[in-house]
């Protein structure tokens, strides 16, 4: 599958429309209860990139990276404005944001993830694309660094240490990532008139497993 290590604009991206998606079979039964089950292990998002366009100028940029995709056939970076960073929104990512693992003396490399948390119940979410140099990690209490400590792939979200942590010690980590994404369309439409009088194109854009 291709895959283009570039970024769509994120002031294009700023006012889109979109969010997780799950797929979920539900089967109503003869007295009236029902049994649900998902072949998804994991959400897919996605996303209107068409209401972020604000000027024919954007209609410029979106033109051109859409052909320079070639339609569908190659995954970009997405930013999510409503989901981005490891931890609150409004800060930096902390180096202890999220617990990745816990070492066992003998695993040396670990994929950066995001839990979700409401009441007793989680869901941990793999991070796949990692922003270039927002990558924090910890051991324990202690920050460490990156290119002596521990080495990142922005392209998987996997996180290689030079020794693997001693067993019990909390793997943490906090950082920026982007959503690997396609565009969910062959064609895009744009209308220099219906634009002006404020009809933004529609740009489906979902997400793909990498």
């Amino acid at each position: 599958m291709g895959f283009h290590e570039v970024r769509f604009p994120a002031n294009l991206s700023f006012g889109s429309v979109g969010g997780p998606q799950r797929y979920t079979d539900v089967v109503t039964l003869a007295n009236g209860f029902e049994e649900r089950n998902t072949p998804w292990k994991h959400s897919r998002r996605r996303y209107d990139a068409g209401v972020g366009m604000r000027s024919l100028d954007d209609i410029e940029t979106l033109i051109a990276f859409f052909e320079a995709r070639q339609g569908q056939i190659f995954g970009f970076r997405w930013k999510d404005w409503a989901d981005y960073k490891s931890g609150g929104a409004l800060r930096e990512p902390l180096y202890d944001d999220q617990v990745i693992a816990v070492g066992d003396d003998l695993t040396a490399q670990f994929q950066l993830i995001k839990t979700y948390r409401s009441g007793d119940y989680t869901y941990a979410r793999p991070v796949t694309k990692p922003v270039r140099g927002s990558v924090r990690i910890g051991l324990g209490d202690d920050e460490q660094q990156e290119s002596i400590h521990y080495e990142v792939d922005i392209e998987t979200g996997l996180v290689t240490f030079g020794h693997p942590p001693n067993e019990g010690v909390r793997i943490t980590a906090g950082y920026e990532f982007d959503v690997p994404v396609r565009f969910d369309t062959d064609r895009i439409q744009t209308s220099i008139a219906s634009f002006q009088a404020g009809d933004a194109p529609s740009v489906p854009v979902v997400e793909i497993r990498v």
